[in-house]
């Protein structure tokens, strides 16, 4: 009988706590969508600054608008960490067109890649070899390439739901294809652009020639997918037809910029830090709203929710706005770096950066244990249809902080028409939706609060709602 009781009495305390953690989790959606910032920053971010690419003047207008944000904030410290960022210009828009015979000429959308060298200053002019991919251009003998453009034509794997991953089995064509162009003779790079849609916008995205001397690499860029369809189409009629490319881009010397960063100190583990947070670079064929001025302002925001839901954090809650994610991601290195020379103990980090559209959930990235752990509030999540908690990535800013014993997490937001604005001309405010922006800020102020309410390090049973 004394049993009985006492699993009564103990069942009774968990639906309690469970309840309690459900009316916060609703106290949260609701300041969210009636009483959100998120969506007012970005538009300042966005319209009034603009893209901003690492190094530029923009990248440090977004820098000083931040800061002063987060110091309206009254959190219990803001501050600038400097890290030398890369600066890359792009110059004169690109040029571009088909020739298919003397004066007969068709243009073509496409956009320098970033970190790119340009071309000549009269551009250049060659007949184009069409391949599939890396291994199908390595398989290429020298002749066969040499004095010519190669056009890089996989497209992303339309029948892959998770469209990371099909973004993920075709990038590597965009970043490592000039390094291996350039090995057997080409004249220059392009290719096809990183987008699902058919559309005419090309995708620009960082590129690499890797240990290949600054005399020898050669110029890259993405043609659009509508363009794309039509280069390979004409090259099936005939394989003679030359591709002319003119673009000015060029990379300067390291410059000095900063990771904005502000935090709440925990009342009873302020050693204990959780930190949430976004890239504020971008690139500058748009205004980044998306891509990721959208995970810096819900970062921004989860610390005011947390606020202005009466939340007292038990743990260090820091927001941090990496700078060049990008194209090197020296911020994210250089949080890392610092944090492990103070000896600092980040226990769990949580990054959005896939755009700002209706969130699904997370991904864990940590021991088995504690991902377990967190899996167990899901329930929670479902009144709101986040059903996705899964085993995988975390975000590529964060990923320098992990450690054998932390988790690391990702926001998951639907990401089907992510593609379509990701490095692009219309990743722009008008692209992003106010209520799926707001809500993506509540789920990630939910799932901090209850990190921080029950932390990680027990394998004990936790409160969570009853099916």
């Amino acid at each position: 009988m004394k049993h009985l009781v006492l699993f009564i009495f103990c069942s009774l305390t968990l639906g309690l706590n469970a309840q309690s953690d459900a009316d916060y989790l609703k106290s949260i959606y609701k300041n969210s969508l009636t009483n959100g910032q998120s969506y007012q920053w970005l538009d300042y971010l966005s319209n009034e600054i603009g893209g901003r690419l690492s190094g530029s003047l923009n990248a440090e207008l977004a820098v000083e608008y931040t800061k002063t944000e987060l110091e309206n904030l009254d959190l219990d410290r803001v501050w600038l960490q400097p890290v030398m960022v890369p600066k890359w210009v792009r110059g004169t828009p690109e040029f571009s067109y088909i020739q298919t015979a003397p004066g007969k000429t068709i243009s073509v959308n496409i956009c320098a890649l970033g970190g790119s060298v340009a071309t000549p200053l009269q551009g250049v002019k060659a007949e184009v070899i069409e391949v599939q991919g890396i291994e199908e251009l390595k398989a290429l003998d020298r002749k066969d390439v040499e004095g010519k453009i190669v056009f890089f034509n996989r497209p992303m794997q339309a029948d892959l739901i998770l469209t990371f991953e099909a973004y993920g089995g075709c990038v590597d064509q965009r970043y490592n294809g000039a390094e291996e162009a350039g090995k057997l003779g080409a004249v220059a790079m392009i290719v096809r652009s990183m987008n699902l849609r058919l559309d005419d916008l090309p995708h620009t995205g960082a590129m690499s020639y890797g240990n290949t001397p600054v005399s020898k690499r050669i110029s890259s860029s993405a043609i659009s997918t509508n363009d794309a369809e039509k280069l390979s189409g004409m090259l099936k009629i005939d394989s003679s037809l030359k591709l002319y490319i003119k673009q000015s881009c060029r990379q300067l010397g390291d410059v000095q910029s900063y990771n904005v960063i502000g935090e709440i100190t925990g009342s009873e583990f302020p050693d204990e830090i959780i930190t949430v947070g976004g890239h504020l670079d971008s690139w500058d064929l748009g205004d980044g709203s998306h891509d990721d001025g959208a995970g810096c302002v819900q970062s921004m925001d989860v610390l005011r929710l947390l606020k202005i839901s009466g939340i007292t954090p038990k743990r260090t809650i820091r927001v941090v706005l990496f700078m060049n994610e990008e194209n090197g991601l020296r911020g994210g290195n250089a949080y890392a770096k610092e944090a492990t020379r103070k000896g600092e103990n980040h226990v769990f980090a949580l990054e959005s950066d896939s755009g700002g559209f209706t969130p699904r959930g997370f991904t864990f990235d940590g021991p088995d244990y504690k991902v377990d752990r967190i899996m167990r509030w899901k329930p929670l999540f479902e009144p709101y249809l986040i059903h996705y908690f899964k085993k995988g990535g975390s975000g590529a800013d964060i990923g320098p902080l992990k450690k054998s014993t932390n988790v690391l997490a990702g926001l998951r937001p639907d990401s089907q028409r992510y593609f379509d604005h990701h490095h692009a001309a219309n990743d722009t405010f008008d692209a992003v939706n106010k209520r799926e922006l707001e809500l993506g800020a509540a789920t990630m102020t939910s799932l901090i609060y209850l990190v921080d309410k029950y932390g990680l390090n027990s394998i004990e049973e936790i409160p969570q709602l009853k099916d």
